[in-house]
């Protein structure tokens, strides 16, 4: 019970539909078993519903808020939801990214850069923006923003998405000094490939190739046993993150991407 009376928000607890396990429905699910109170908040409310209905089958406390972090007004609702329903904060988790419709950057639309800055980006940052207040009052919280490898890696497909989550890094690393003082904690991690229902069905799609190909030229990529991870991988480093035993970590980058990002040169 390392999560025993902290209340959870995680932003992005739906996932895309696969026979996997998402990020976000992993650590939502993980955090209620490790006794957190968990605020279920995505766009697609049916989605975020079946992770409740995961979390309360194993006995855990959570409810779904429908919210777009685009919309500081969205940001605004699910945080006073939760502490309307629990009274605190102590842990803001946000998962929600999305990559579709990126590329090099002289193929590039506006629209998909805005779209994947606004989600990206600006959503961590309205979110942040809103809870951080209630944790500076508290004198205690943490904060722990979905990043990725992309950030530090090279990708020339990955224009938007990448400079987006060099952005989350910068900004975890600023908000974790501007709110050390209140005793709040601000951390991110990066994900290398992980076996999600989002990077394999979207993958799959826009290359036209067979699951088990894809996956096998995914595993190829990762120095550690040849195989991508789990979103129980992302899960459980955020769990660290999130418990009183990194209470002496802030402003850290973490990648959980069996070494794909330690390649140099």
């Amino acid at each position: 019970m390392r999560l025993q009376n902290k209340v959870a928000i995680v932003a992005g607890a739906g996932q895309t539909p696969g026979d996997t396990i998402g990020n976000g429905r992993a650590t939502a699910i993980l955090y209620a078993r490790e006794g957190a109170r968990v605020v279920l908040v995505d766009r697609d409310p049916e989605s975020a519903g079946e992770t409740q209905a995961m979390i309360e089958a194993e006995g855990g406390a959570c409810f779904v808020c429908e919210a777009d972090i685009r919309r500081a007004e969205d940001c605004r609702a699910f945080t006073q939801a939760a502490l309307e329903a629990y009274g605190r904060i102590d842990i803001l988790h946000n998962n929600v990214g999305i990559g579709a419709g990126d590329t090099e950057a002289i193929g590039l639309s506006e629209e998909a850069w805005d779209r994947i800055l606004d989600v990206n980006l600006k959503g961590m940052f309205l979110s942040c923006r809103q809870v951080l207040p209630v944790m500076r009052e508290q004198r205690q919280g943490c904060v722990i923003n979905i990043s990725s490898i992309a950030a530090v890696c090279s990708a020339t497909s990955l224009t938007a998405y990448k400079i987006s989550k060099a952005g989350v890094n910068a900004m975890t690393q600023t908000l974790a000094i501007g709110n050390a003082k209140y005793g709040v904690r601000v951390n991110a991690i990066m994900p290398g490939l992980i076996n999600t229902p989002m990077a394999i069905e979207s993958h799959m799609k826009a290359r036209n190739m067979a699951k088990e190909d894809l996956i096998r030229e995914r595993g190829a990529q990762v120095p550690l046993r040849g195989k991508m991870g789990t979103a129980w991988d992302v899960a459980y480093a955020a769990l660290f993150l999130a418990s009183d035993e990194a209470q002496f970590i802030t402003g850290v980058v973490l990648p959980v991407d069996g070494g794909q990002s330690a390649r140099i040169g």
